[in-house]
């Protein structure tokens, strides 16, 4: 795959078309260059790394069945480890000096919520790929910004369906996240759904450590000395599985707690036998190699296998949110091209395609709203050992339909998840799977 470096080299009417206005019209580029924001470096590496993995794989199999539109891609990388100032700095040299008019940023919600009134400014497309604040499309509506996957509403939401509808015996609870915007607000999202169910649920203790953390022992003895009855962590990443070894270690998850992680998909290969039988686990979409619906789809079979022969790894759910991503993009141009009489679009036709399309990666159908949101399914499962891998795998899968979890378009996430009813448990699209 092609890395772009700017270069003075670069043709005029190459960079005159990437560079043109939004009412001129298009040339078809000798390239489409895209940047594409991931952690590269730090304890969100453990899958910023697999989505650049899964990127290069993509972006190799789009080209060689043509690129988009006839256009082969070419993309540029950020490393999101170093820091918001930093990365807007070459978010913006990428658009202004290399002439890149797609940006797919980023993981961090922090850092999506950074980009994307910069990348209105710019009027440059943006697809948000991964990071799940529910915040940055509902306290303004953008032009330019896009995301091809659910948000902190849809997963907390459904988790609490998937506590409800499995472990519904409890009174107490007790979070243990991450210290920033992602940790507080999926919290607030998660306690305001529960409540909904479980109007006297008490919380016992609500324990931020810093982003990054690498000694959770207060937080464990703090846990063991109240014995809560279900333990909430949507940690990611390194802070995950450091949480986990630990309170492992300290017979933490022998007290009875049900755990509930919505984000440990990505860890279960790592943390091999460490995780116990029965925590569930989320897979931020509907996302798992072992997806019940999918898995054998020639497709996603073959997805499978390259990342594995790439990685030695399988694929995990920011795998799967860089293929929404490009496939995203890829349908996107498509239908502009389509709705422009064959000819290349500018970059705001995209950014309009793509509030009014439908797609699908190695999942479910992802359909887009007005307001730039994907509507996505959502997988939870709970954790158990089978001798085909050397670690847990999910059992007692359910897929939830990302129209039940999803707040309204003009409406506020933590207010109207208070107004969910709990007669949604009884619906028969909440459809169910056990592990073969």
């Amino acid at each position: 795959m092609k890395i772009t470096t700017f270069s003075k080299a670069i043709g005029a009417g190459l960079l005159s078309a990437g560079l043109a206005g939004p009412s001129m019209a298009q040339d078809k580029p000798a390239e489409l260059k895209i940047g594409i924001t991931t952690f590269l470096t730090g304890a969100a590496s453990v899958f910023g790394v697999p989505g650049k993995a899964a990127a290069e794989i993509l972006i190799d199999d789009i080209n060689a069945q043509g690129g988009i539109g006839g256009v082969k891609v070419s993309a540029t990388y950020i490393d999101e480890g170093i820091g918001g100032d930093k990365l807007l700095s070459e978010y913006r040299r990428l658009v202004q000096e290399q002439g890149v008019r797609t940006m797919l940023s980023a993981i961090s919600s922090g850092n999506c919520n950074i980009v994307a009134p910069v990348a209105e400014d710019l009027k440059v497309l943006n697809v948000m790929w991964d990071c799940g604040t529910e915040k940055v499309l509902e306290a303004k509506r953008y032009k330019y910004v896009v995301r091809t996957q659910g948000n902190a509403t849809t997963e907390m939401v459904a988790t609490v369906l998937y506590l409800m509808k499995t472990k519904p015996d409890f009174s107490t609870i007790a979070v243990v996240n991450q210290d920033y915007a992602w940790g507080r607000d999926s919290w607030e999202i998660f306690l305001n759904t529960l409540k909904a169910f479980k109007p006297d649920v008490k919380v016992v203790a609500e324990l931020f450590p810093k982003l990054g953390a690498s000694d959770f022992s207060t937080e464990i003895s703090r846990l063991q000395a109240l014995k809560p009855d279900v333990i909430l962590s949507t940690s990611w990443g390194g802070d995950l599985d450091t949480f986990v070894r630990q309170g492992a270690q300290r017979g933490l998850f022998t007290q009875g707690a049900t755990l509930v992680l919505p984000l440990a998909e990505s860890s279960l290969e790592r943390l091999g036998a460490t995780l116990p039988e029965g925590v569930i686990v989320g897979g931020r979409g509907e996302h798992y190699f072992l997806h019940p619906e999918t898995r054998d789809d020639p497709k996603h079979k073959d997805f499978i296998a390259k990342y594995r022969a790439k990685t030695g790894t399988y694929p995990i759910y920011p795998t799967y949110h860089m293929a929404q991503a490009l496939i995203g993009l890829k349908t996107g141009y498509e239908n502009a091209i389509k709705a422009n009489a064959g000819k290349w679009p500018s970059t705001e036709q995209v950014a309009e395609a793509m509030r009014k399309m439908e797609f699908k990666a190695y999942g479910r159908v992802v359909k887009m709203r007005d307001d730039g949101q994907g509507l996505e399914d959502q997988l939870l499962g709970l954790t158990k050992r089978v001798p085909q891998y050397p670690f847990a795998v999910m059992d007692k899968m359910m897929l939830v339909p990302a129209d039940m979890v999803t707040t309204p378009v003009g409406q506020n996430s933590p207010e109207w998840v208070k107004t969910i009813k709990p007669s949604i448990l009884q619906s028969d699209r909440l459809k169910t799977y056990d592990f073969k």
